[in-house]
């Protein structure tokens, strides 16, 4: 699953593609992914200009000429590549490589092609189905059942040390699975917050109250959040991390896999303390720190 770095960086990518061209034709080539299309999907969007690309943890938004949003999330295996009339296509957050997924809307996963008016195609790429695409009212995004309900987010300043402290009070949950809760933050996954935790030296075996409790509890959380940032920046920067076959817009692999500190490290030596990384299962989901490190 894409991660905000990812996403975010195939959101950058289509930028330029889509804002201010118009929506020639839509090719649907199935009559849902993960969902059923939403009715005259195709005939609400042809003929519309693409106005503004968002995120939004790790959806995807589009706001539409006409006042409706389309939104989309890359599930497990999504992906976009833009092909122009000249030059070389773009994969855009290409997470597993699956033969002519280049082949510019004729490949076997190709479910979803966006002509564009300058002679572009965006072709959507979906193996296993698991994206979503909607369309609704702009307006009422903010309580669209998928975005109603989720947290601040992770680059902006509404998360802070007083809103974790607010919302770590009296949580018993370890403290990983408490940064997970997308009802706290929008869209921040297991690899980042593995590395933020090591970055911050806070075990991710600790109860989340207990960083909201004393006379350095700000102190803790600033520290937090400032690693939070920092690590998603970087990945950002980096065009995030390749754990399949993950491209970003200019069809090279996200290189912040390369800095993991501990993520897929097990056994390894901590780069900090030369103590072996471990792992261990929480919710479902590997975690990796250093027990040395970590307290």
């Amino acid at each position: 699953m894409p991660e905000l770095p990812e996403v975010e960086t195939v959101m950058r990518g289509l930028k330029p593609a889509l804002e201010g061209r118009r929506i020639a034709d839509l090719v649907l080539r199935r009559d849902g992914l993960r969902f059923p299309f939403p009715k005259d999907f195709a005939a609400r969007l042809k003929g519309r200009q693409v106005q503004h690309l968002t995120r939004r943890a790790k959806y995807i938004l589009a706001e539409m000429e006409g006042g409706d949003c389309l939104l989309v999330h890359l599930g497990m295996t999504g992906r976009f590549t833009v092909k122009r009339p000249e030059g070389p296509s773009q994969n855009l957050g290409e997470f597993y490589f699956e033969p002519g997924s280049a082949d510019g809307g004729d490949g076997v996963h190709d479910h979803v092609i966006f002509l564009l008016d300058d002679g572009s195609k965006v072709v959507y790429t979906d193996p296993r189905r698991f994206g979503v695409m909607d369309l609704f009212p702009f307006a009422s995004a903010g309580g669209h059942k998928l975005l109603r309900d989720i947290g601040v987010e992770p680059l902006g300043n509404e998360l802070n040390a007083g809103y974790l402290a607010t919302r770590f009070a009296g949580k018993s949950a370890p403290l990983k699975s408490a940064l997970l809760d997308q009802h706290v933050i929008a869209g921040l996954g297991n690899i980042y917050v593995c590395e933020a935790l090591h970055r911050a030296g806070l075990s991710p075996k600790r109860k989340a109250k207990t960083l909201a409790k004393g006379s350095k509890a700000g102190q803790r959380l600033d520290n937090l959040v400032r690693h939070i940032r920092d690590v998603l920046v970087e990945a950002i920067l980096a065009g995030g991390s390749t754990l399949q076959d993950f491209a970003h817009t200019d069809g090279s692999a996200g290189a912040f896999q390369q800095r993991f500190l501990v993520y897929d490290r097990e056994g390894e030596p901590c780069e900090t303390c030369g103590k072996a990384i471990k792992r261990l299962v929480q919710s479902g989901r590997s975690t990796f720190y250093c027990s040395a490190c970590q307290k």
